[in-house]
């Protein structure tokens, strides 16, 4: 059966390679590429453009919203003393650990908890209350009991970080085809190799999923967590330059943020699409 399962996938790419050969092809796929590419640059063209104008017309306070040009000239300002470096360095470090450890925790557990129906069963309620508990309502109490350090940002991090990569890791192993399992079953094949071999490819677009998602979920928790008791970080920079009226400091900062989760995300995107590369995509006509 799974000599018959190979050959229906080499037949797929057999398919695939000889319809991407075809010039026309390329042509078109590079064309829809740059079309693309084209219409993400305009929206965001666009959106800066409403950025300077606004407060340059005096439709907002320019105070409260400093012209684009203002904040861009502030952030290169703060790259070339070096003084963003030190802080988004800061941040990195933070946010990676954090979010390794997370998932570290979150993807074994969740394996097994997805194993083990009966398990999830009686510790899904648990699950379901501790990840609906607001993260930064929580965090006074990661203070009370980790002190104002590293400590508490990194156990406050982890805590956020957990929730979308096991929930989804669990789904993930309890939504494997069973006909995929009864199949390897009937092969007489151990648990672990069925696991190994089944299991957790048919789960890894899940997992993949909830490691996304608990990526984000870091660095939105990072800028709170820096935000208390911290001295150097991208969150505490945000902080002190708001609370010092530097206004086109403090949006340098949140625009930092942003490229930051943006630039994770598309690495892990295209991670995704490299480990899951066997995955057919519906493609509509």
């Amino acid at each position: 059966m799974i000599e018959h399962v190979v050959s229906n996938f080499r037949k797929v790419y057999q398919k695939k390679a000889q319809a991407v050969a075809q010039p026309g092809f390329r042509y078109k796929l590079s064309f829809e590429r740059v079309t693309n590419t084209l219409e993400k640059v305009f929206g965001i063209v666009l959106v800066l453009l409403v950025w300077e104008l606004m407060p340059r017309l005096e439709l907002i306070d320019p105070f409260l919203l400093p012209p684009f040009s203002d904040v861009l000239q502030s952030l290169v300002t703060l790259v070339s003393t070096g003084e963003i470096f030190k802080h988004f360095s800061v941040s990195i470090i933070r946010s990676v650990t954090g979010f390794f450890i997370g998932i570290g925790i979150a993807i074994p557990l969740g394996v097994f908890m997805g194993w083990y129906n009966k398990l999830e069963e009686v510790v899904d309620p648990l699950v379901q209350a501790c990840r609906n508990s607001s993260v930064l309502a929580l965090y006074p109490v990661f203070l009370l009991l980790f002190g104002i350090g590293e400590v508490s940002k990194m156990a406050i991090i982890i805590w956020g970080t957990i929730w979308p990569a096991l929930l989804n890791t669990i789904s993930g192993v309890k939504n494997t085809d069973p006909l995929l399992i009864k199949a390897a079953r009937s092969m007489g094949v151990s648990n672990l190799t069925l696991l190994y071999k089944v299991i957790a490819p048919a789960a890894l677009p899940s997992i993949l999923t909830g490691v996304r998602l608990s990526a984000a979920s870091s660095i939105l928790v990072l800028v709170a967590a820096e935000m208390i008791g911290a001295n150097a970080g991208l969150g505490f920079m945000i902080f002190y330059f708001e609370e010092r009226y530097a206004v086109p400091e403090m949006y340098a900062g949140i625009i930092t943020m942003s490229l930051l989760g943006v630039t994770v995300n598309y690495l892990l995107v295209a991670l995704e699409k490299r480990l899951t590369g066997w995955k057919e995509k519906m493609v509509n006509e």
